[in-house]
């Protein structure tokens, strides 16, 4: 019966997507090439105007305050020191040297050094050496990017050791280094003279890096020229003559174009209907990446109604993600009870204690508070707010009155640094839940994405991010999802990852095969990406 509410709300929205909603997904994949890879040709890349199509501060990795949304862009112009690599069935993934070439990791966790390939410029001549790399993590780590890494770097713990070497020392343990960089600024390395000789304002429009291409143009949130960079050090590669990104208002007329042949590839995919759609029509390939980061309901422990423990443990009690799963989504997507993704490291699907659907509880808790009234944001994409609805839904039925509100990427950071937001529906979580917009950054006091103020699961955090072993990393991580449970800190929910479109004919790891997100979007490898001729 509980089903019903949910799916009788939504049935109208979800029916307007197009396409056989209750369908299920096939596993996601695309047809293997016809031969090799060929070089040549020019592609657009759709990205939604909500996420990764926009970057209204620019590109400079030190700068961009939007920077975890725009790896696309920033692995093509900048390259990277590692990337996240996997098999293509997505299995296997693991961080490996890129720029770099080879790293290491002393015994007890506390330095990490990397060695750099020889030979390497940027696109206007300069060297990507020891010294470019330190100047840039001094500048991206003093900057207010969203995106720079919490290292716990010890007093002058940034030294170059040779020109092709730089050595990282940290104030404890922190193994987790290496899984920080594909998704942080501190990856993206861009080339001083040009920061320096441009200045900031220019450069954050025109960047300078040593990626497999470099700047034509750039309109801000619009659109992303590039052109293959001559210079790059991978010989053969980028095997595209020129990259385009695209923003664009969302999925149904990124699908369109795509179909009407005006672009070439959509990263990021979420409205299900659409997904249903393209699989079943095959006149494009589509390729589901392995989920890793859950949403999750934020609660705002900081401030009313959330500093009450029996308003979070009524939103607990009033929350059935299993059944919007079944009635909205027709049992797709994994729910997961903790901040970990089936495609990630160390996932916990089920969490001991954790606080289940209970209606009767819930609406007791509401009648003791003498009412709840609750602000429930989230960003403006498909699932999320067709889930923020359902849950609009559910909470009703508890006697909690919800105003629920979607943002656009600029707006969500507006409402978080604000501090007034009172839950928001996010994802949680990444590929190593100590990296990237990982589990500190949604729970980890001070922070401002962040609802809770614990010292006790800090700590828990910290000891997780600073232990070598693997098996006792899990086993901190399964007590820190117990402590947010015991506290009903945040319900989590759908551990849900996009999918993304191309035409037939375009291939690249990320693309056509699965690589696990690092953040929301899979980091599409670009100088591998090609077309048939």
């Amino acid at each position: 019966m509980r089903l019903a509410p949910v799916a009788a709300a939504l049935m109208l929205v979800t029916a307007c997507g197009g396409g056989d909603g209750g369908s299920t997904p096939a596993a996601g994949g695309s047809a293997a090439p016809a031969g090799d890879p060929v070089s040549g040709g020019e592609i657009t890349v759709l990205e939604d105007a909500a996420f990764a199509g926009s970057w209204p501060a620019g590109l400079d990795p030190a700068t961009n305050t939007t920077g975890g949304s725009n790896i696309a862009m920033n692995q093509a112009i900048f390259g990277g020191l590692f990337l996240l690599t996997a098999d293509d069935d997505g299995s296997n993934a693991e961080v490996t040297p890129n720029q770099a070439e080879s790293y290491e990791i002393s015994e007890d966790g506390t330095q990490f050094t990397v060695t750099l390939r020889e030979g390497i410029e940027f696109s206007d001549g300069t060297p990507l050496d020891a010294e470019a790399v330190r100047w840039n993590w001094e500048r991206d780590l003093s900057n207010p990017c969203t995106c720079k890494p919490t290292w716990p770097l010890a007093e002058n713990g940034i030294e170059v050791l040779d020109p092709l070497t730089i050595r990282l020392t940290f104030t404890r343990p922190y193994p987790a280094i290496l899984a920080s960089f594909p998704a942080s600024n501190v990856n993206w390395i861009a080339s001083p003279a040009a920061v320096e000789a441009q200045g900031e304002d220019d450069f954050a429009i025109n960047p300078v890096g040593a990626g497999p291409f470099t700047v034509v143009s750039n309109q801000l949130s619009s659109k992303l020229e590039l052109e293959k960079n001559e210079n790059y050090f991978k010989e053969g590669l980028p095997y595209l003559d020129g990259l385009t990104f695209q923003s664009i208002g969302g999925d149904q007329p990124a699908y369109q174009a795509l179909q009407a042949g005006q672009a070439q590839v959509y990263e990021g995919l979420n409205t299900t209907p659409l997904l249903d759609q393209a699989q079943s029509s095959g006149q494009m390939q589509v390729t589901i990446q392995p989920a890793t980061s859950p949403y999750v309901i934020q609660l705002n422990t900081a401030i009313a109604p959330f500093d009450d423990v029996r308003a979070r443990e009524a939103i607990y009690r009033a929350t059935d993600f299993e059944a919007i799963n079944e009635g909205i989504f027709g049992g797709k997507y994994d729910v997961s009870q903790s901040f970990t993704g089936p495609g990630g490291k160390f996932h916990q699907p089920e969490i001991e204690g954790y606080p289940e659907y209970d209606l009767d509880r819930a609406k007791e808790l509401v009648d003791e508070l003498g009412g709840l009234t609750v602000r429930l944001g989230t960003i403006s994409n498909y699932v999320a707010t067709q889930i923020n609805t359902a849950l609009q839904t559910q909470w009703e039925e508890a006697g909690i009155d919800v105003e629920i509100n979607d943002y656009q990427l600029s707006g969500v950071i507006q409402e978080f640094t604000g501090g007034q937001w009172q839950a928001m529906l996010q994802t949680a979580g990444a590929w190593d839940p100590a990296a990237g917009v990982g589990v500190g950054f949604r729970f980890a006091s001070g922070v401002p994405y962040s609802g809770v103020n614990d010292p006790e699961l800090d700590q828990l955090l910290n000891d997780a991010a600073a232990t070598v072993d693997e098996g006792e990393r899990e086993d901190l991580y399964r007590q820190a999802g117990e402590l947010i449970a015991e506290n009903f800190y945040a319900p989590f929910g759908l551990a849900f990852a996009p999918a993304n479109l191309s035409a037939q004919g375009v291939y690249g790891p990320g693309i056509t095969t699965k690589i696990p997100p690092i953040l929301v979007n899979a980091g599409v490898i670009w100088d591998e990406v090609w077309q048939e001729q």
